[in-house]
């Protein structure tokens, strides 16, 4: 039963308003001593030509007869507080969960239409550093939960894949490479020789130019070029995939910048066609001063296309393949003005889809010792921190329960989900700082500590599998530490819903957090295992959901839980 959606249906009569409007009205209190749902009744004063305290009374003498899963209601002043039957509502929600088992929470909303997300987007030849990590696990992230509730998610790894910088590279091989040293270094052997390409430029800059007349062989169709390039691409696909595995990050699309050289043409017709294309020293712009931005720089005067030329290009080219109900670009927020640019052109153009373009900025990543700067070699290697960390994890599960089975695959599983946890913690737009000391700990708001209270419930679970099967008592629930957790897996579908609509995949985080938080409360203030079974049956039919919805947002996340820690 949907109890919000009662309860409007209730109320609907007596105010005169619509059921929709009762329910977009309605609060949950911060204290669940104030009632389980609230009306604030001033927004209704206008309407109703009376005072809200004055309102809610005539409100509440409105109710003849309550119903079974309604307990009582109160005035407070300007509010009308709803309390619900305790007993009625925790048999509700735990069969619920019961019978959706690890569906629970998901929707079919959704069904027929397509998302596509644009997120990790690394760079070919260049390392996958600590910096990727919030757009590839915020995307990840939200293309699970967009499946989850019906829509059919579309996973778009669009590579950095072109530029000079490849030209450089292969000058930097030319000149200092060889093929087994790169073959083995892998992406580390071509930072090494980027970093030394813009060392020794800064010393001979004629490098420079011999970098562009490199890319230039690539964009003619030069066979040793396109053959270096090529390779290139390859190691670090090969490399980054490892990375992605660990992750359990996937993709359904690869297409980079490359992908878009033969579809940028038609666009630029069109601008031009449109009338939307300036010249401007040389340079063809479209002017977007009307709109309190700089001009979106097409073509510059040597006829060289943009990024945004190929975003422009790219956008077409998925509103044709995929007819996306939304695009969105997980994307640092040093971006901001590129999207605003790219969508305003789109709308110029004449196409409303424009509206459902996104981008879903987030902030910086850093380690505690700084920033980061690849011409400088001044990089901090993903694969290292998840390294790191599933090394300390071993270490603190050598110490704390060396007798535990399969140590190697928990200690990923803990260590890969410490980092990601972190990373989805808190908005997306705030800057994070990694710490692995602090992201490690078992005993604060971090992964392990969601992950372990998951393993304890479990733990429960299992030395109740020879207990006999009875009529749960649900009015053992009704007590303050396992109400709370009720409430908790009451709101987890619509927790879901909202981390969809805002792009924020922390909504979960914290919920679940806080759900981790009132089953250690449960756990060690009621005894959950007693002689009376019915009792204990209830407690049981608890421990369980606790752990599934644990589970179920873990997923979404894209952390493992361990049953075992």
């Amino acid at each position: 039963m949907n109890y919000k959606e009662q309860l409007a249906n209730l109320l609907s009569l007596p105010t005169g308003l619509d059921a929709q409007q009762i329910s977009s009205l309605l609060e949950v209190p911060p204290d669940m001593t104030m009632g389980d749902f609230a009306l604030p009744c001033f927004k209704l004063a206008k309407q109703m030509r009376k005072a809200p305290p004055a309102i809610a009374k005539q409100l509440y003498a409105s109710f003849d007869k309550l119903p079974a899963w309604l307990e009582r209601i109160e005035v407070a002043g300007g509010y009308l507080n709803f309390f619900l039957s305790r007993t009625q509502f925790a048999c509700d929600i735990l069969n619920q969960v019961s019978a959706k088992g690890e569906q629970y929470g998901s929707s079919d909303e959704g069904r027929g239409r397509n998302i596509v997300l644009d997120y990790s987007s690394i760079n070919i030849a260049k390392p996958f550093h600590i910096g990727h990590l919030s757009t590839t696990v915020i995307g990840s992230a939200l293309y699970k939960i967009f499946n989850f509730l019906g829509y059919h998610s579309i996973g778009v790894n669009h590579l950095g894949d072109w530029g000079t910088q490849f030209g450089k590279l292969i000058s930097a091989y030319k000149r200092w490479g060889d093929h087994d040293t790169v073959e083995k270094g892998s992406i580390r052997a071509l930072l090494d020789l980027y970093v030394r390409f813009h060392e020794e430029a800064e010393k001979n800059p004629s490098l420079e130019e011999e970098g562009r007349a490199w890319f230039k062989k690539i964009e003619d169709g030069d066979s040793e070029a396109l053959s270096l390039f090529h390779w290139f691409k390859d190691l670090t696909l090969r490399e980054v995939s490892k990375i992605y595995d660990i992750l359990d990050v996937h993709f359904d699309s690869y297409a980079g910048e490359s992908f878009y050289n033969d579809k940028m043409q038609p666009v630029i017709d069109e601008l031009e066609a449109k009338g939307l294309l300036e010249e401007s020293n040389g340079a063809k712009v479209v002017n977007l001063d009307a709109y309190d931005m700089p001009p979106c720089l097409i073509l510059k005067s040597d006829g060289a296309t943009l990024y945004a030329t190929r975003d422009l290009a790219c956008a077409f080219y998925r509103k044709r393949t995929y007819d996306f109900y939304k695009n969105l670009y997980v994307v640092a927020y040093q971006q901001n003005l590129h999207f605003k640019q790219l969508f305003k052109v789109i709308e110029l153009m004449g196409y409303d889809w424009a509206k459902d373009m996104e981008h879903v900025a987030f902030g910086m990543v850093s380690m505690t010792d700084g920033t980061l700067s690849t011409r400088k070699g001044r990089v901090v290697f993903l694969e290292d921190v998840i390294a790191a960390s599933i090394e300390k994890t071993k270490a603190i599960i050598e110490e704390k329960s060396p007798n535990l089975q399969d140590k190697e695959k928990t200690a990923q599983d803990i260590g890969v989900g410490a980092l990601i946890y972190s990373t989805l913690s808190n908005s997306r737009i705030k800057d994070i700082v990694f710490d692995l000391d602090r992201i490690l700990n078992f005993d604060g708001e971090t992964g392990p500590y969601v992950q372990y209270t998951h393993a304890r419930a479990l733990s429960v679970l299992r030395k109740a599998t020879s207990l006999p099967k009875v009529q749960p008592d649900y009015e053992v629930l009704t007590c303050p530490q396992a109400f709370a957790i009720i409430k908790l897996i009451a709101e987890f579908p619509q927790t879901i819903r909202r981390a969809a609509e805002k792009y924020e995949p922390f909504f979960i985080t914290r919920h679940i957090t806080s759900l981790a938080q009132a089953f250690n409360k449960f756990y060690y203030d009621i005894r959950i295992l007693d002689d009376n079974a019915a009792a204990t049956a209830a407690r049981i039919a608890l421990v369980d959901s606790a752990a599934t919805v644990i589970r179920i947002g873990l997923n979404l996340l894209g952390i493992h839980a361990p049953e075992r820690m």
